[in-house]
């Protein structure tokens, strides 16, 4: 079974599930990946902070992982 982005998914879930969806963050301004709180955070509340659409993200991560 693949991995399954929500937007209420924990960040730090995601990059230790494939390392290779760093650069989703990245490309959305979240450079601070190695960071407790923001590895804590989820999907929306990244987004929020970033003006990013959660939506989006979310679609493009779970293309990512084959969902």
């Amino acid at each position: 079974m693949a991995f399954k982005v929500k937007k209420d998914t924990i960040i730090g879930d995601i990059l230790d599930a494939d390392r290779d969806t760093a650069p989703y963050f990245l490309e959305m301004g979240m450079h601070c990946l190695g960071c407790p709180s923001s590895r804590g955070e989820t999907v929306e509340q990244a987004c929020a902070v970033h003006g990013i659409d959660a939506d989006e993200l979310v679609e493009k991560l779970n293309a990512h992982f084959g969902n």
